[in-house]
C-alpha cells in the first residue's frame, strides 16, 4: 500500500476555522523608555510585553552590551564546557547566586531549556515528577522528557498533590510549579507546597519567571514574598527576558544541584552558550533593578490604578496583583474580535486560547511597565470598556 503524502494543510485549515492559528506580526521599537511602538506599521501601545520594569532599552544596560559585544565578540563561540564559558558568565552567575542568596547559579540560554534541563537531570524512569496543572509548557515538557512517572494536580490543589505524595511508593519525587503563573498572574501557594514536600521528602522546583524583579519587598520573587528559604524551595529557576529585560535564563541553588546540572543538564552541556554581551547585559539589568527601586514601585502603582479601574468598569478581571492582569472572555473568537478592536483603537492586548489555555477561558492578557504612562493604563481602560460589554 503506498505511503500516503504528507499535508498539514488540513490542520491549519481547521486550525483558522476554530479561531486558533496564529500569526506573528512585526514588532518596530526604538531604545525609548516608552511602550509605543508600530506593530505592522500601525503605531500603538504595547501592553504584551514582559519587560516589567522597563530595563530593556535603560541606557546601562544597552551600553554594557554593546561595549561588550566589541570586547568579546557577538557569540561565544562553543559550549560553557569546552571555551563558551567566559568571565562574563562567570561574574554574572556569581552575582545572581548572591542576589537570590544561593550557594551557586547556573547561566542557561533560555528559560525553556532551564526547565527541560532541570527535570531531565534530576528525575528518570524511577521517579514522580509532579506539576500544577497550568504550569508553563517548559516545565510540563521538562516532565516529560525526564521519563519518570508525570502526575498533574489541581491548579493550586495542595491537598490533591499532598495525596499523590502519599500513595508514591518508591523513587524520588520531584515538585514543578510556576512561582507566579504566566496567564493567570497568580501566585502559587508556595508555602503549602514546601510544607507538603517536606512532609514526603519531595524535591521542589519553583520556576519564578515572572516574580522575580517585581514580587517582594526588594523584587526579589515569590520566594521572598513568601519567606522562604533555600532549604524549603531547593531549586528556584528565573529568566532575564522578564524583568530584566535581556536574555537567558539561569537555576539557581546548592553547590551539589548546580553541579549536577553541570553533569547531567543536557539542555546545557549540549549548546552554544549565552552570548557574552547578554550575560553583561544581565548584569548592568541586575544592577540597575537594584540601584532603582522606583521601578518596580511603579509597576505596581500603575497595576493597582488598572485594577481600581477596570473593575470600576465591569471588566471581567482574573484575581491578580501582578503585571499580569487577565480579561477572561471565554471564547476564542471573542478574545481575537477584542484584540482586534483594541488594535484599532491604539493598543495591543495579545488574545490568548487554547492550547496555551484551558477550553472556554481564552482572554487577553494585559501586562504592564514602568515604561507605560498614567495616560496609556486609562485609555486602555476605557478602550476596554467600549470593546468588551457585560
Amino acid at each position: 500500500m503506498p505511503i500516503a503524502p504528507v499535508t498539514f494543510a488540513p490542520a491549519l485549515a481547521d486550525l483558522a476555522a476554530r479561531g486558533l492559528r496564529r500569526r506573528r506580526r512585526i514588532a518596530r521599537r526604538g531604545a525609548h523608555d516608552t511602550a509605543d511602538i508600530l506593530l505592522d506599521g500601525r503605531p500603538c501601545v504595547d501592553f504584551c510585553s514582559n519587560d516589567y520594569l522597563g530595563l530593556a532599552a535603560h541606557p546601562r544596560v544597552v551600553e554594557a552590551f554593546v561595549g561588550a559585544a566589541r570586547e568579546h565578540g557577538v557569540g561565544a563561540r562553543a559550549s560553557h564546557l569546552i571555551t563558551g564559558h567566559e568571565p562574563p558568565h562567570e561574574a554574572l552567575e556569581q552575582e545572581i547566586a548572591a542576589w537570590t542568596g544561593r550557594e551557586r547559579a547556573l547561566v542557561f540560554s533560555t528559560g525553556y531549556m532551564a526547565n527541560t534541563g532541570l527535570a531531565s537531570a534530576l528525575a528518570g524512569r524511577e521517579a514522580s515528577v509532579y506539576g500544577d496543572r497550568l504550569n508553563h509548557a517548559s516545565l510540563i515538557d521538562g516532565g516529560r522528557l525526564s521519563r519518570a512517572a508525570l502526575h498533574h494536580y489541581p491548579h493550586g490543589d495542595v491537598a490533591a498533590l499532598e495525596r499523590m505524595l502519599a500513595a508514591q511508593e518508591s523513587g524520588r519525587a520531584l515538585v514543578l510549579t510556576d512561582g507566579v503563573f504566566s496567564m493567570d498572574g497568580d501566585l502559587a501557594p508556595l508555602p503549602d507546597l514546601a510544607g507538603a514536600c517536606a512532609r514526603h521528602g519531595a524535591f521542589l522546583a519553583v520556576d519564578d519567571a515572572h516574580g522575580l524583579g517585581v514580587v517582594g519587598a526588594t523584587g526579589r520573587g515569590s520566594l521572598e514574598h513568601f519567606g522562604l528559604t533555600a532549604q524549603q524551595v531547593p531549586a528556584l529557576v528565573g529568566t532575564f527576558g522578564k524583568a530584566f529585560g535581556t536574555f537567558g535564563a539561569f537555576v539557581a541553588g546548592s553547590e551539589e544541584l548546580v553541579e549536577t546540572l553541570v553533569q547531567r543538564a543536557r539542555t546545557y552541556i549540549y549548546t552554544t552558550a549565552l552570548p557574552p554581551a547578554a550575560a553583561e547585559a544581565t548584569r548592568a539589568a541586575l544592577a540597575a533593578s537594584i540601584a532603582e527601586p522606583w521601578r518596580r514601585q511603579r509597576v505596581l502603582a500603575l497595576t493597582r490604578r488598572f485594577r481600581e479601574r477596570a473593575l470600576a468598569a465591569g471588566l471581567p478581571l482574573a484575581e491578580s496583583g501582578t503585571p499580569i492582569q487577565p480579561v477572561l472572555l471565554g471564547g476564542a473568537d471573542a478574545a481575537v474580535g477584542a484584540s482586534r478592536a483594541l488594535l484599532e483603537r491604539g493598543f495591543f492586548v495579545a488574545a490568548i486560547r487554547p492550547p496555551t489555555v484551558p477550553a472556554d477561558t481564552s482572554r487577553l492578557r494585559v501586562t504592564l511597565s514602568a515604561a507605560h504612562r498614567d495616560g496609556d493604563v486609562d485609555a486602555l481602560v476605557a478602550a476596554l470598556a467600549d470593546v468588551i460589554r457585560p
